[in-house]
């Protein structure tokens, strides 16, 4: 196992590099991070044996979890984050992908002054108004990002999205491509600097990277199959 997942993340990084010289709009640094929500510790250990450094989770017990048997790995909280699990996620996470309304944002505030942290985030926005993902609308971006330029704790340094469940990852391209333009739009305005998109998972990362992702969620091309009885 310990071959197969190393060659996977070998593969994936090899895909990523060749995307970025693809891409018109690729970024010059991409960051791989393993998401390995309900994968085992063995395999998180697998994957930072073979020099993955980076990880997501979508459930925040399970990052802590992780987190801890981990401390070397970064974590990042990529899913639906509850207010009432805030507290835990500003202390396990090194960023926030999934800011999407305001009354997190202000739970987050709260949490992160609480520690004298300065807490990365990324505000997700769900282009598609799919009913079945969180994230705000993109019209709904500039009175959540000034709202956020008031929080003295909370760090934003981008945005991200999840693409549509499609076959041809080709028809998630339009999406990527509107992401990268709202984050130029805003880019600097509020005395924010929107270094990131977070965009792309394990069907249409390399589009994603041709299109400017920063940091590309990669889970079963690398780990296998997600086992939804977990």
């Amino acid at each position: 196992m310990s071959n197969s997942i190393a060659e996977a993340i070998s593969r994936v990084q090899a895909e990523i590099r060749a995307a970025q010289q693809r891409g018109s709009h690729a970024a010059a640094e991409v960051t791989l991070i393993a998401v390995s929500k309900t994968k085992p510790q063995e395999m998180v250990a697998e994957a930072l044996a073979a020099g993955q450094l980076h990880f997501g989770e979508n459930k925040v017990q399970e990052m802590v979890t992780k987190q801890a048997a981990f401390p070397q790995a970064s974590w990042h909280m990529i899913g639906h984050l509850q207010t009432n699990k805030a507290a835990k996620a500003v202390d396990a996470a090194c960023l926030i992908h999934s800011l999407d309304r305001p009354e997190l944002a202000l739970e987050l505030e709260k949490r992160a002054a609480a520690r004298s942290r300065l807490l990365p985030v990324l505000v997700q926005v769900n282009l598609a108004k799919e009913d079945s993902k969180s994230g705000i609308y993109e019209e709904e971006l500039p009175d959540f990002l000034d709202l956020l330029a008031g929080l003295p704790h909370l760090q934003v340094q981008g945005l991200m999205t999840i693409g549509p469940a499609v076959d041809d990852a080709e028809e998630a391209r339009p999406l990527f491509a509107r992401l990268r333009e709202l984050r130029d739009r805003e880019d600097g305005k509020r005395g924010m600097r929107l270094h990131h998109l977070s965009m792309g998972m394990s069907g249409d990362y390399q589009v994603a990277i041709e299109e400017g992702a920063t940091l590309v969620r990669v889970g079963s091309a690398i780990f296998g199959a997600r086992n939804y009885n977990v």
